[in-house]
């Protein structure tokens, strides 16, 4: 009995091994021993908050090309969090790979729980896509624009940069979501920060107001109803999506325009790590071009993008980690309780 145990150690042993010599090795056949090792494990299990409606048009291609089966299991961002942590204490290892938010993949990396990764692709990745560490990378960039209702605003009065914000003909036209506060960090940066950025939100709210929704596709509906003119925080894919079916609704950039990433990341202890390491690698690669065709914008800077030419500023995720109550308050100080009054 002692030496089957002690066998069957070392087999997982040498198994282990042999799945972290591919997430480092650099060979010109890298690919296809990643490829052929994920095939003989079968399956990959990801956890995520990507749409549901989106997902075959990502996954089916990926399992037609390497033969692995792609199982999701999809919930809001903190019940993928939550259920990450709460297995990894329980010392249950289900899942392969994580895909969600930035900041809350950074979150899992500080708990020992992802994987690094060394990647040639991680080299077409856009600035700020890639913690030093390697333990995740954004796949795609949820970018903030600026969203109108073309039977209200006319393309040509469009303002041109934040300042022309102040100008009074956006009284009561202006609306955000009432959660972006990694946004308004962003902005208050870009108008000069500290207290300089401030007093430009205070300035807007106390001559124009901005009305304040609490969810992004209920803010792009209410500026499709008219009852938002003028959106500045709405994800650039919601807009074009319901613009190609008709809707009275357009889009525009100020820029920097500000982008919060989604990233993906392979779980440290994955119960199949090839499979998980190839999907990284579809994701970042040539999956980027699905991404494209449901309007998301690549974080690959290779593949077509909905916003090429225009300049993106990334939020900083450890920021947004670390100081998410602080910024929440003062966004709900200046921007929701201003204008309330």
């Amino acid at each position: 009995m002692r030496t089957i145990a002690v066998s069957a150690v070392c087999l997982l042993a040498a198994g282990a091994a042999g799945a972290q010599s591919l997430f480092d090795y650099a060979g010109a056949d890298r690919m296809e021993r990643i490829a052929a090792a994920a095939k003989k494990e079968g399956s990959v299990t990801m956890y995520t908050t990507f749409a549901e409606k989106d997902q075959p048009a990502l996954i089916k291609p990926f399992e037609a090309k390497y033969g692995v089966k792609v199982t999701i299991w999809r919930a809001g961002t903190d019940k993928v969090l939550q259920r990450t942590l709460a297995e990894t204490a329980a010392k249950k290892y289900n899942v392969d790979l994580i895909h969600f938010g930035a900041p809350e993949m950074e979150a899992l990396s500080r708990e020992k729980i992802l994987q690094a990764v060394k990647s040639p692709v991680h080299r077409d990745l856009r600035p700020g896509s890639l913690p030093p560490h390697g333990e995740w990378a954004a796949t795609l960039l949820s970018v903030w624009v600026q969203v109108y209702n073309t039977n209200l605003v006319k393309k040509g009065d469009l303002p041109k940069s934040y300042r022309d914000l102040l100008d009074p003909k956006w009284k009561g036209k202006l609306g955000v979501e009432a959660k972006d506060e990694d946004w308004f960090a962003s902005v208050v940066d870009i108008m000069g920060g500290g207290e300089k950025g401030l007093q430009f939100f205070r300035d807007l709210v106390a001559r124009n107001g901005l009305s304040a929704r609490t969810g992004h596709t209920l803010l792009n509906n209410m500026v499709i109803a008219g009852e938002v003119p003028l959106a500045l925080t709405v994800y650039n894919y919601m807009p074009e999506q319901a613009k190609k079916k008709g809707a009275p609704i357009d889009w525009f950039v100020l820029e920097p325009a500000v982008a919060r990433s989604n990233a993906i990341g392979v779980a440290r202890r994955a119960p199949h790590p090839n499979a998980a390491l190839l999907f990284y690698e579809y994701m970042l690669g040539e999956g980027q071009e699905s991404l494209v065709k449901m309007d998301y914008v690549p974080s690959n800077v290779k593949a077509a993008s909905p916003l090429k030419g225009v300049r993106i500023l990334q939020t900083d995720p450890v920021r947004s980690l670390d100081e998410s109550e602080k910024w929440s308050k003062i966004f709900d100080e200046v921007v929701l309780k201003g204008s309330a009054n």
